[in-house]
């Protein structure tokens, strides 16, 4: 078979532009990303070979080796692991298989040292070494294949694959440097490199030079030493290996259990989050060994999805060592390790929060949208997540505890009030929530997709439900007014006596459209709001199910009425005084479409709100 020519995949041509031309700050990670793609290899062969041992036939000992030739300028990262056939040349070094590289590819910028961060999170390594290398040949044999292929590229839009002789197993790759990086033909750079990020790679790295061989790293899985002989520097180390990442991890768990159950666990809390945090697969990237043997990096039953932030390794000693994805699903042992793991990630977060409070703030900004998805799907441990988290909330700057919030509550409340939105200035802005601030009541600000979920499966916390203020049922009227607060408290509602007419006339002018039309003891500043009905749908979780086509049409709602307010005041009079029904139908219709406007929804029917509006200015120039 003929050598042939192939294009980039589009996402691949951008990122190799944005690679060569602004990633030069940390050009020696390129060494890292493809050292550990080698040792991946090797680690993937060494699993199969556990079923399949000829397939390390004739290979020796698993391995990286490194060689540099000055005369030529040339640098070569070789393994002798799994390898590649020509399809997965083209699809490994060709395109992105990843959700989620057009959202990845927006975030990348000039600002070298954060892209070239995402470079490795993203399983897109192999690029950076068009950052040092003019052109790129590699070739591979795939275990148990007896054809070698090459595949060569100057990182300009093209690659080319053929078929190769005299290839050994595993992958070769050769990189022409350009001039601005013959620093990495020098021993001691790459000595350097190689023990400042991979020196706990689990199999040798290897330097020839000179016809010798010369180990570059120590090979020594690092979770299987003790704590006390290990450094921070080390631990940020292996985390950075393990992570992809450039940040320091902000919590390291470095656990090994005995007894029932043995297992050595090496797991990081990132300070910065991964792009890919919110992919709808909500995969965790920690990897699962057996007696120091790789596994898998895609054991799901290991670590629950509300927790996928973390990083690093699980070493089983009980785990048969050539368990099949098949086995892992249902395996106990394994539901044991994850379950010790939880509790021993939960334990850590509890000191964390009480040692540092202002690091727990910051941890929770980053990870506590993930990690409140475990109220809703953690029934065991929901008590210890809603300890943990932390709310914004209408009467605090900051972030809150619930035991904050407890403490602050009113005389006469019983209920943990909330609101959810899009954003949180919106919930701030709502008109459900005047009547709560006027007395001094606080009320949580919801703005997670997550929240409009877990709010709605009747939990409690220390025996007070959460309560959505913008429920009909939501009564103020129990609890004390704050006399701090006294000077903004509403003025006493007129006797619904007095707003019986309009009340009517509103109910028959908008018919269906609305559920009930009520007086309000919420509003103060606002002449109308909408609310939902006892046992009717919380009016976010609908417009969010809607958006998602998860549900179909609108469920009428209750249109709340201001009696304080003079423009309903006005309204009433005009009611009783007879003779004013049109006009005051095409007010109800409008306030209606005001109060959709102030949930974040459009008027039911744009072109008659626009006509209505107009009307109504013209008269109020006119008057």
């Amino acid at each position: 078979m003929t050598e042939q020519t192939h294009a980039f995949q589009a996402e691949v041509s951008r990122l190799l532009h944005i690679v060569v031309h602004s990633l030069y700050s940390e050009k020696e990670i390129f060494l890292r990303e493809l050292i550990s793609n080698a040792s991946d290899a090797c680690d993937r062969l060494r699993y199969l070979a556990l079923t399949r041992p000829e397939l390390l036939d004739g290979g020796g000992e698993l391995l990286v080796t490194l060689e540099a030739d000055s005369d030529h300028g040339t640098l070569v990262i070789a393994d002798n692991g799994i390898g590649m056939n020509r399809e997965e040349l083209a699809e490994n070094l060709g395109t992105i298989a990843r959700s989620g590289t057009a959202a990845f590819l927006q975030q990348l910028s000039g600002d070298a040292v954060r892209d070239m961060s995402l470079i490795g999170q993203f399983g897109v390594g192999f690029y950076s070494a068009f950052m040092v290398a003019s052109r790129v040949d590699v070739y591979s044999r795939k275990a148990g294949e007896t054809q070698g292929w090459h595949w060569s590229s100057e990182g300009s839009g093209t690659f080319s694959i053929g078929e190769a002789a005299d290839v050994a197993r595993g992958t070769r790759i050769l990189l022409r440097l350009r001039e601005d990086a013959r620093e990495f033909l020098e021993r001691a750079s790459l000595e350097r490199i190689v023990r400042r990020y991979s020196d706990h790679i689990a199999l040798p790295i290897l330097l020839r030079e000179g016809g010798k061989e010369e180990r570059l790293n120590r090979a020594a899985a690092l979770w299987t030493r003790p704590r006390a002989e290990i450094s921070p520097e080390q631990y940020t180390d292996f985390y950075r290996h393990v992570s992809h990442g450039f940040d320091e991890p902000w919590a390291t768990i470095h656990q090994r259990a005995e007894g029932k159950i043995e297992y050595a666990a090496l797991l990081f809390i990132p300070s910065q989050p991964p792009f890919d945090l919110f992919n709808p697969d909500r995969k965790h990237a920690v990897k699962l060994y057996v007696r120091r043997v790789f596994i898998t990096d895609d054991c799901q039953d290991l670590i629950p999805p509300y927790l996928r932030f973390l990083r690093g390794i699980v070493d089983s000693e009980d785990l048969p060592l050539n368990v099949s994805r098949e086995m892992l699903q249902e395996n106990p042992v394994l539901a044991r390790i994850r379950h010790a793991l939880v509790k021993r990630v939960f334990s850590e977060l509890e000191t964390r929060a009480k040692e540092d409070q202002a690091g727990y703030l910051a941890f929770w900004r980053q990870f506590g949208a993930v990690l409140k998805e475990g109220i809703y799907e953690d029934f065991e441990n929901r008590e210890r997540i809603l300890k943990l988290a932390r709310f914004q909330s209408s009467g605090s700057d900051g972030l809150i505890s619930l035991e904050e919030y407890l403490a602050r509550m009113k005389p006469g409340q019983e209920a943990i009030y909330f609101i959810a939105a899009d954003r949180i200035d919106a919930a701030l802005r709502s008109p459900q929530i005047e009547g709560f601030r006027a007395k001094g009541v606080e009320v949580l600000l919801l703005a997670d997709p997550v929240d409009d979920f877990w709010v709605g499966t009747g939990l409690s916390y220390e025996g007070k439900p959460f309560r959505s203020v913008t429920r009909a049922g939501a009564d103020l009227d129990r609890i004390a007014a704050d006399p701090e607060q006294a000077q903004t408290q509403p003025a006493e509602a007129p006797d619904e006596s007095e707003s019986a007419t309009l009340i009517a006339l509103f109910r028959q002018s908008l018919g269906d459209q609305v559920k009930d039309v009520r007086l309000s003891r919420r509003l103060t500043d606002s002449p109308v709001c909408l609310v939902a009905a006892e046992g009717d749908m919380d009016m976010h979780l609908a417009r969010v199910l809607r958006r998602a086509r998860q549900i179909e049409g609108e469920t009428p709602r209750i249109l709340e009425i201001n009696g304080t307010h003079p423009l309903i005041r006005q309204l009433a009079a005009m009611a009783r005084a007879g003779g004013q029904a049109e006009r005051i139908g095409e007010a109800a219709h409008l306030l209606l479409d005001q109060a959709r406007i102030l949930e974040g929804e459009a008027p039911a029917d744009p072109g008659a709100f626009a006509r209505r509006l107009a009307d109504a200015v013209a008269r109020a120039l006119v008057a």
